[in-house]
């Protein structure tokens, strides 16, 4: 009774955590046309409202994971809830973009303390036949958020403006934060005898930083260069870490194990494609149709909710059949909803914007669940914070190379122009021209998820 009770805990503490930053980026998704009005933004700059926090999430996850291995996971936990609770406050109370830029940087280091041990925290207290089970109940809190939040962010916005947005997470964050020091169990050091690698913390993070801001800038000559910049940094951190006595990331789960390395090239491919969708349509349903906040909300709130009425059933089939062939169908079918969003128009009838969020919906949540039991089942319980810490890695790297895509779709279609009539035939070429690289990734993505071969085969591998 007392480890179903402890299960429970654990299972409420890391879905309400789960569903807090999903809701918090879908609602501010709603909120950046509001936002982009009070500091008279031009889209480029308002994308860096949203880019900032992937970023800073991604640089700090792989060594949050790794160190919670070492350290003890609920120090983490409960400290990254903390930190996005206060950055939430801050960037509600933010009187100009670049304190509202530097808050959601910090919401982005809360976020990777959550994310970096919420899964592996989750993991340890199931046992492999109730893992999928969990991780669908716990993906299915993620699309609650993402369900609500388009939704709510338009009603909040609508009457208490862009910054309630921020505010209205502060009581659920508090709620999170007490849950936590209740119902998760003090770990202690999980690694006795090992230490951070911190020159290779250091490398990875540098370098992946400048490889996504040079991204993000590719069309002018720094921007090419810190790209390559970062590009070299990330493979000088590669050959570090094989030498390396406690490595931030052990290279060896990506060279020798196929499971562990397809299934999360696949999840950087899978969000590379599909993230920056909501930003767009938010942009295309406000900005172009001239939806009101609600009405985009109300739009958009129909491919989350199918994600959250699916992740269940999919994590379930995920324990009784291979994941992997589950996340491979699902990836295939998020493809097909990407492909007709490449034709849309600016008075496209509302049937042909809600059939292909409904497909990618459906496609999400039979990738996600089975996508993220096959990596957590293919490494050791002394591994799992390091894994945890690379599924949101490569998630929010693949958010970020997402949104990355839209800024420079939006450089070269657009300049520094603000999202205004006269430029909305640009805004709609470098739309369509988005949806169409994404939906080449997800077909590229989908032969990647199919490469990683079967649970069975990689058990007898290793």
């Amino acid at each position: 009774m007392r480890i179903r009770t402890r299960k429970t805990a654990v299972l409420a503490v890391a879905s309400l955590s789960s569903f807090l930053t999903p809701f918090m980026g879908s609602a501010v998704n709603i909120a950046l046309p509001d936002i982009g009005r009070a500091f008279s933004l031009d889209a480029v700059t308002l994308n860096w409202i949203s880019t900032s926090y992937l970023i800073a999430s991604a640089v700090f996850l792989l060594p949050i994971g790794r160190a919670a291995d070492i350290y003890g996971k609920k120090r983490f936990y409960i400290g990254g809830l903390a930190l996005f609770t206060v950055s939430s406050v801050l960037a509600g109370l933010s009187w100009s973009p670049g304190l509202l830029i530097a808050a959601r940087v910090l919401q982005g280091l809360g976020s990777s303390m959550i994310f970096g041990t919420g899964v592996a925290i989750l993991t340890a207290v199931y046992p492999p036949e109730e893992r999928g089970s969990a991780l669908g109940i716990n993906i299915a809190a993620t699309y609650l958020g993402l369900s609500i939040g388009p939704f709510a962010g338009g009603v909040i916005t609508g009457a208490l403006g862009w910054e309630g947005v921020f505010l209205a997470t502060v009581p659920l964050s508090l709620a999170a934060l007490a849950l936590a020091l209740e119902g998760i169990e003090d770990d202690g050091k999980g690694r006795e005898g090992e230490a951070l690698d911190v020159k290779g913390s250091l490398i990875y993070s540098v370098s992946l930083i400048a490889a996504m801001y040079g991204f993000s800038k590719v069309t002018q000559p720094l921007g090419v260069g810190l790209t390559v910049l970062g590009l070299l940094g990330l493979a000088l951190f590669v050959t570090v870490e094989k030498k390396a006595r406690s490595p931030v990331l052990d290279i060896g789960l990506m060279t020798c194990n196929r499971q562990f390395a397809f299934s999360n090239a696949a999840a950087f491919i899978h969000y590379s494609a599909t993230f920056a969708l909501s930003f767009l349509m938010s942009l295309y349903l406000q900005y172009v149709r001239g939806m009101s906040p609600e009405g985009a909300g109300l739009v958009l709130v129909s491919q989350p909710l199918v994600m959250m009425a699916f992740s269940p059933l999919a994590g379930r089939l995920s324990d009784r059949a291979d994941p992997g062939i589950l996340a491979t169908l699902g990836m295939a079918i998020t493809c097909l909803g990407l492909f007709p969003l490449a034709f849309l128009h600016q008075d496209a009838p509302l049937w042909q914007i809600l059939a292909p969020l409904l497909v990618i919906g459906l496609g999400f949540a039979f990738f996600s669940s089975p996508n993220t039991n096959a990596i957590m089942s293919s490494v050791d319980r002394g591994k799992q914070g390091l894994a945890s810490g690379m599924i949101s890695t490569m998630r929010l790297t693949g958010q970020a190379a997402s949104m990355g895509i839209v800024l420079l779709l939006f450089s070269c279609f657009m300049g520094g122009s603000r999202i205004v009539p006269a430029v909305f035939p640009e805004f709609m070429a470098s739309m369509r021209a988005g949806f169409v690289i994404f939906t080449i990734l997800c077909a590229l993505g989908a032969a990647a998820s199919m490469a990683r071969g079967n649970r069975e085969q990689e058990t007898q591998r290793r």
